[in-house]
């Protein structure tokens, strides 16, 4: 799912590491980045730019899919106009805190006292419990892409203290929604049932997906953090949507 790359070269778009282009199919061009920042400010530059061919952005990690309508453009064409510098004459790759942020923030509850693998986590860390829920909460998080399922959010990164657990041998046949997991050096949340190998850590009461009315609200470059919450919490909070922010929508009067 994610793509990487770390080549240097050429001019133009970033002033000192140059995107790569390829084709994908006859439908999409890839766009290979400096970095997932860089991903997600040039995704957002494409779609602003909204050309009439433009179908789709897909920023995933330190890459973009850009999706066209081949019946109006060629992808050469589309490689020429990413390209070309004067398309986006605001955007830039500059690293650091100078760099344009265009993220919204949410903070969302999980009770990690609804855990299944908080000790394999502890176990392989060699953290305690409440170590591990306090670096798990004590991080920002960016998302850097949405899939395997219609709003899961893959998020990074973990603390260094929390990197490295892998997955689960056997996955699960069935994870629960608003499950909060994490493996390798990122942590993620479950929006609809499904078999999953993640190490479940804690669930958010909040409903973070509804397929059947188009409810997505986190998307590519939205910044979260975790909260703890108790038990009674989540039972106050059990099935509210998650709002502006990160709290339920009836909060806001929406």
């Amino acid at each position: 799912m994610a793509f990487s790359t770390r080549r240097t070269c050429g001019r133009n778009w970033p002033r000192t590491k140059r995107m790569k282009l390829m084709p994908l199919g006859d439908q999409a061009v890839l766009a290979y980045l400096a970095d997932e920042a860089a991903a997600v400010r040039f995704a957002g530059a494409v779609r602003a730019a909204n050309p009439s061919w433009l179908f789709d952005v897909v920023p995933a990690y330190a890459s973009v899919g850009v999706f066209f309508d081949a019946d109006q453009i060629r992808a050469a064409d589309v490689i020429a106009f990413l390209r070309g510098e004067r398309a986006f004459p605001a955007f830039t790759i500059t690293q650091g805190a100078d760099a344009p942020r265009t993220e919204r923030y949410f903070t969302i509850p999980v009770c990690y006292e609804m855990q299944l693998d908080l000790p394999r986590v502890c176990e392989v860390t060699g953290l305690s419990a409440d170590e591990v829920v306090r670096r798990h909460t004590g991080a920002g998080y960016t998302v850097y892409a949405i899939g395997f399922v219609p709003g899961f959010p893959y998020l990074g990164y973990l603390p260094p203290e929390l990197c490295g657990v892998g997955r689960l041998a056997s996955p699960r046949v069935r994870v629960e929604p608003g499950s909060v997991g994490l493996t390798g050096r990122q942590t993620g949340i479950y929006p609809l049932p499904r078999p999953g190998g993640w190490n479940l850590i804690g669930r958010t009461p909040l409903t973070i997906v509804d397929a059947a009315s188009g409810f997505f609200p986190l998307r590519v470059g939205d910044a979260v953090r975790f909260e703890r919450i108790d038990e009674k919490e989540y039972r106050e909070l059990d099935g509210e949507r998650l709002g502006p922010g990160g709290r339920p929508d009836r909060d806001r009067g929406q």
